[in-house]
């Protein structure tokens, strides 16, 4: 399967994962053909990016980091227990959150148990996944990257099982926010923006309350926006002013936001995505935080069609796990000529380079179905 953009779908191209709504039932299957109609729908879903089955991608495989199942009943969860919090002020909502606090523990540690025992680089879904409301995705998605994050870094369970916590609840703080502002399709006045800062210390307010969840993973939410060189809200900290915790969830928390399509944006591809962090690293970001994200994130999901510096194009087969940004390839096509066999690269051992992820790429001679 390889990943192209829906700007460029053409009839009979054939759907190779399929595409979830926000009540985990099937959107579009796995083996449906494209029509007209589908291409319509896409396009209002906005939805940029699905992988495909085509002759040059055949037998490439992409997993799912999170299984669907524990994917849906998580994001539902968050909707769930964050729109609770709306009807509630003060003290109950602390006692409306305490009671939920078990069952996010429970995601955490499904989330860490799918984590820890995948050996593969995490893959940024195209959009498999269809839910209206960002903040829950994003919520759930900062998790993921979290977890994987610190299981690298090598903290141990319970370390583990905190930042989760906090990753998951990190921008709670929103529900206090107007929706007015939350769901704004243009740039925020700086009225609005200075709104818009107070959901750490709501969320930090909300969470610090709560005896079922540590002071530590309340702080993610306070802490989620500072940054090492003081530029960062709401106090301005610097580098070992911030906690450990935070410094990850800031790195996840930026990396999903730019990742992820918004009303007033695109999504960025994984690798422009790292592309961000990685400028920031040790200035914005904890260098070592970086270092471990970019072991642990496919910066070239399988099924990417990419771009050498040679000419020659290829799709990404297979995972390197001593270099994320040096992959598999399977070469296929040079200087825009169809080569009549294909042959695999492994980048590590090559001196050629990835120029650009190709997501538009078309050929009128490729088969669109691999029977």
């Amino acid at each position: 399967m390889r990943l192209i953009s829906t700007d460029v779908l053409q009839e009979e191209m054939i759907i190779a994962r399929t595409i979830w709504n926000e009540s985990g039932m099937p959107l579009l299957q796995e083996g449906m053909k494209i029509t007209p109609r589908i291409i319509q729908r896409l396009q209002q879903l906005n939805i940029q990016y699905v992988y495909i089955d085509d002759v040059i991608s055949k037998g490439i495989e992409v997993k799912d980091s999170i299984p669907p199942k524990i994917r849906t009943q998580a994001v539902k969860h968050i909707e769930t227990s964050f729109k609770e919090l709306k009807k509630f002020k003060g003290t109950d909502i602390t006692y409306c959150l305490e009671k939920s606090s078990k069952d996010f523990t429970n995601i955490i540690n499904s989330l860490m148990d799918s984590i820890f025992n995948n050996e593969d680089m995490l893959t940024v879904l195209s959009d498999a996944f269809i839910y209206d409301q960002y903040i829950y995705q994003h919520s759930l998605q900062v998790a993921i990257y979290s977890i994987s994050i610190a299981h690298e870094m090598h903290y141990n369970a319970e370390e583990v099982r905190q930042i989760g916590v906090g990753a998951m609840l990190h921008d709670i703080g929103k529900m206090l926010i107007p929706q007015e502002i939350l769901q704004k399709p243009s740039r925020l006045s700086d009225e609005e923006y200075a709104t818009m800062q107070k959901h750490t210390q709501f969320g930090f307010d909300i969470l610090r309350n709560l005896h079922t969840i540590s002071l530590l993973s309340a702080h993610c939410a306070f802490q989620h926006h500072e940054r090492l060189d003081g530029s960062g809200y709401p106090r301005g900290l610097v580098d070992f002013e911030i906690h450990p915790y935070a410094k990850i969830i800031a790195v996840a928390d930026v990396f999903d936001a730019v990742t992820s399509k918004r009303v007033y944006r695109n999504k960025m591809l994984p690798s422009e995505g790292l592309d961000i962090i990685q400028q920031g690293s040790g200035t914005l970001y904890e260098k070592t935080v970086v270092d471990a994200f970019k072991r642990v994130i496919a910066a070239y999901p399988n099924g990417s069609v990419v771009l050498l510096d040679d000419g020659s194009r290829g799709i990404v087969s297979k995972q390197e796990q001593r270099n994320t940004l040096r992959p598999h390839v399977r070469v296929f096509e040079k200087d825009g000529i169809l080569l009549k066999a294909t042959y695999e690269v492994k980048l590590i051992d090559s001196a050629r380079q990835i120029v650009k992820v190709d997501s538009e790429y078309l050929h009128q001679d490729i088969i669109v179905s691999p029977t």
